[in-house]
């Protein structure tokens, strides 16, 4: 609690206009607040570690969470040309199952548009699911372009959404996956509302 507090003073003081919140004499501050704080700090601390992440540790870290959400991992592109794919994963271990997910993984600090959604679209058949994940979001003509998809499933995920299903999946992976994103739950005492009766 204490560090959240001080990550968040620090961060106060860093902006243009100062906080008229803040009050380093205040005893004890709303429980709700510190709560919200807390968790702003701890998002912007993740996201900060994924974006200084490189690229290639940052595919390792989307299969680790492929594998911690039951998908098996067939194929990481190595260092290099990659022709769109970076990660082929199936719902089975023999891929026998349908159907096959190819994801492309960029950990551009930009949107993606349309275009390089086009192109990942390209390489997509009929029977694959996509899974187009990009560290810098989406422009709104990528997310359209998205949602215009019949015949191909497709799904965009930005470092948010990443950082989200990290979270819900940790327990899930082996502690090797584990160290390339390591969290710590937080427990905070929750208002118990009164029930009528």
């Amino acid at each position: 609690m204490d560090e959240a507090k001080r990550l968040y003073r620090k961060w106060a003081k860093e902006q243009p206009v100062p906080d008229p919140v803040i009050d380093d004499t205040e005893d004890e501050p709303d429980a709700s607040s510190t709560l919200e704080e807390a968790e702003e700090a701890a998002r912007s601390a993740i996201q900060a570690h994924l974006e200084a992440m490189n690229a290639y540790d940052f595919q390792d870290l989307i299969a680790a969470l492929l594998r911690a959400m039951g998908y098996h991992v067939n194929w990481v592109a190595p260092p290099g040309p990659d022709d769109g794919i970076d990660i082929i994963a199936f719902a089975d271990p023999l891929g026998v199952k349908g159907p096959r997910m190819k994801v492309q993984v960029k950990h551009h600090q930009a949107k993606a548009d349309v275009d390089s959604l086009r192109s990942f679209i390209a390489v997509l058949t009929d029977q694959d699911v996509g899974i187009f994940i990009n560290a810098g979001g989406f422009t709104s003509g990528a997310e359209r372009e998205a949602r215009r998809q019949l015949s191909r499933r497709l799904t965009l995920i930005d470092l948010p959404r990443l950082v989200e299903l990290w979270i819900e999946h940790y327990r899930s992976m082996d502690e090797v996956d584990r160290v390339r994103l390591p969290l710590k739950p937080v427990y905070y005492l929750a208002p118990v509302e009164a029930s009528g009766g």
